[in-house]
């Protein structure tokens, strides 16, 4: 669902797939993660998406000017899952909310799997 800013010159419709992009680049810039991770629905096996696919491991809600997101990630093994989780949230929330200009009440981390490389 897309959200709309008004402004005195017009309106900004932004979709919900450009969010998803945004919060997946982000992602990606912190330490530790590998990647998104997509499930297989006949099989409920995960994947990892490849970085033009990001936004198939995201779930983007909006509602008025709020945004919730759950990110499906995939981990490097040995990494503390908290502190990388934190540092997701983190750079999602504040670049989200520096590009768009929305607020962002939930950034959900879901730890899908860990890779050993």
């Amino acid at each position: 669902m897309p959200t709309t800013i008004d402004t005195n010159l017009g309106s900004i419709i932004i979709e919900s797939n450009v969010l998803a992009s945004i919060a997946g680049i982000s992602a990606m810039e912190s330490y530790g993660i590998v990647g998104m991770a997509s499930k297989n629905a006949a099989d409920g096996i995960f994947q990892l998406l490849r970085f033009e696919n990001l936004a198939k491991g995201i779930e983007v809600n909006v509602e008025e000017d709020h945004i919730s997101i759950k990110l499906h990630v995939i981990l490097e093994y040995g990494v503390r899952v908290s502190t990388v989780g934190e540092n997701i949230i983190d750079r999602v929330r504040f670049n989200i909310e520096q590009m768009t200009g929305l607020v962002v009440d939930d950034v959900d981390v879901l730890v899908e799997g860990v890779r050993m490389d």
